[in-house]
């Protein structure tokens, strides 16, 4: 029997000082996952070689990041009818603006989730491919719900502390 996992897919290893913030959520859930550098221009067969191998292994789930030309999370998404998220990276004279339209421009039929543009992207993939998995993980969702409700309560401690500030 094969363990379910997130692949995690880098068009360069500058790349993983943004992704982090994927890993260290993945992590923060106990999901399985393995990170390579491929590239969908340089490395095309290699990456698709690794796709279908990730598959046939139990990867539900494919992050891809890439700056400029951003095809990655593309080239992944016309190989596999897994979920593939895209996360453009801030990078190069458009300051990531290129990577975002090449990953959410994909043509009707085969679809690429988009995040944002940087850091804050690649937190929100890693959360996207925990709610991903946890359609079928009741533990993982109860997880997910506890960790969304206790930022919930962050967010109202610091407002309450703010506005004791201001009357102060």
């Amino acid at each position: 029997m094969t363990q379910a996992f997130v692949a995690v897919l880098m068009g360069s290893d500058s790349d993983l000082p943004t992704m982090q913030g994927t890993l260290d959520i993945l992590e923060k859930f106990n999901i399985k996952f393995e990170a390579k550098v491929t590239s969908a221009h340089r490395t095309p067969a290699a990456t698709h070689s690794y796709v279908a191998d990730a598959e046939s292994r139990g990867c539900k789930v494919f992050i891809c990041a890439a700056g400029l030309a951003a095809h990655l999370a593309g080239a992944v998404a016309g190989i596999t009818t897994r979920p593939v998220i895209g996360v453009p990276i801030d990078c190069g004279p458009l300051h990531g603006q290129d990577a975002l339209l090449s990953t959410v421009m994909m043509p009707g039929g085969v679809p690429v989730a988009t995040v944002a543009i940087g850091k804050a992207g690649a937190k929100n993939a890693g959360y996207l491919a925990a709610q991903m998995l946890a359609v079928a993980d009741d533990e993982l969702a109860k997880a997910i719900f506890e960790e969304r409700a206790d930022s919930a309560l962050a967010v109202g401690e610091k407002d309450r502390a703010l506005q004791a500030a201001l009357k102060g």
